[in-house]
């Protein structure tokens, strides 16, 4: 396994970092504890959670990933061989309402109150007194997200910036947290945010956590060379676009068990020239010889933006898949290749 360094913080993380938000939907806490411990076992050290998870949001699993994470560390007691990141909930509306996420219903927003009891939350459920990498789930900001290439004005009602990073600050201070990032934000986020933490000596974001891969290289039009220049790396989350990329749905197929038939919450990854993009994905990868998850993983891992690729799986098998995808060579013939399919179709699924 290779490391990064996580922003400015001197952390380092593994390139590979485990998902976790089937844990508590399609994960027992068994089956959880079974691919922490195999996955640290491979040097897989960066974890990644939310307050939010299990996927898809319910109620009545909301909070059951860290709880799952929190009985492994206490059952193990390896809290410090690993890297921890969990979220904090953004506006509500782009997922539903879920009032259910605060105690007394109310909508989610970043305000300091309801990031206080996010993160205290979040300490309990996991058994452990701080969290290495703390990140806004989505903005505060009612913009659009999950999707979309458009923009559409909104209303200016959003908590700001300056006011997120102190409330953020003072769990930074108390030591429950090491360090924040951010999650589905866009080009001016990042930089009002980065730009309020220089102005006022607040804690500086360290990674932008957004969907990434081969059928969305949405990322790299703005946020790429923010990445780069400001030491900001890409948290790449959807790598294998749900599954679409392992070629497990083409033609019409849904297999037994898949969130897409448990959940019928593909949408994002079925839109206009979507399926085109991701046959020749599987094509391509199969003319050559190689697993169409481990292209695409590797894709990733290969961007001079990215930090860290964050696989997700519900089977050992998938785990090892997806582990074994970061051994393999990228070549400058794969790197035409999946040019030229992007060229082709470029973003379908941004």
């Amino acid at each position: 396994m290779q490391y990064s360094k996580l922003g400015r913080t001197g952390i380092d993380v593994s390139r590979c970092c485990l998902g976790t938000m089937t844990w508590g939907s399609q994960n027992t806490e068994g089956q959880a504890h079974e691919q922490m411990d195999y996955a640290l076992g491979r040097g897989v050290t960066f974890w990644d959670t939310a307050e939010m998870y299990a996927s898809p949001p319910r109620a009545e699993t909301q909070g059951r990933t860290e709880t799952y994470i929190g009985t492994w560390l206490k059952k193990t007691g390896k809290r410090d061989q690993i890297v921890l990141a969990s979220k904090v909930a953004g506006r509500g509306g782009p997922l539903g309402a879920m009032d259910w996420l605060r105690k007394d219903k109310s909508s989610p927003r970043q305000t300091k109150a309801q990031i206080d009891e996010a993160v205290e939350g979040s300490l309990r459920r996991l058994q452990t007194d701080y969290l290495d990498l703390y990140q806004l789930h989505w903005p505060d900001r009612p913009i659009r997200t999950f999707g979309g290439m458009t923009f559409k004005d909104y209303d200016q009602d959003y908590e700001s910036f300056r006011s997120i990073l102190e409330a953020l600050d003072a769990h930074v201070k108390k030591g429950n947290i090491r360090h924040l990032g951010v999650s589905n934000e866009f080009p001016w986020g990042v930089m009002k945010f980065l730009q309020e933490s220089e102005a006022h000596g607040l804690p500086r974001i360290a990674s932008i956590q957004n969907a990434y891969h081969l059928a969305n290289r949405v990322f790299e039009y703005g946020l790429a060379e923010i990445a780069v220049r400001e030491d900001v790396g890409l948290l790449a989350y959807s790598p294998l676009a749900q599954g679409w990329l392992t070629g497990k749905y083409l033609d019409g197929a849904n297999p037994e068990g898949s969130r897409k038939q448990l959940y019928n919450r593909m949408q994002r990854y079925e839109g206009p020239g979507a399926h085109d993009a991701f046959k020749a994905y599987v094509e391509l990868a199969r003319e050559r010889g190689i697993d169409p998850a481990h292209l695409a993983l590797k894709f990733c891992d290969t961007r001079s933006f990215v930090t860290s690729t964050i696989i997700g799986a519900t089977s050992m098998d998938q785990l090892k898949t997806d582990i074994d995808a970061f051994d393999l060579p990228w070549t400058d013939d794969l790197e035409k290749a999946v040019d030229a399919v992007h060229v082709r179709q470029p973003n379908p699924c941004p």
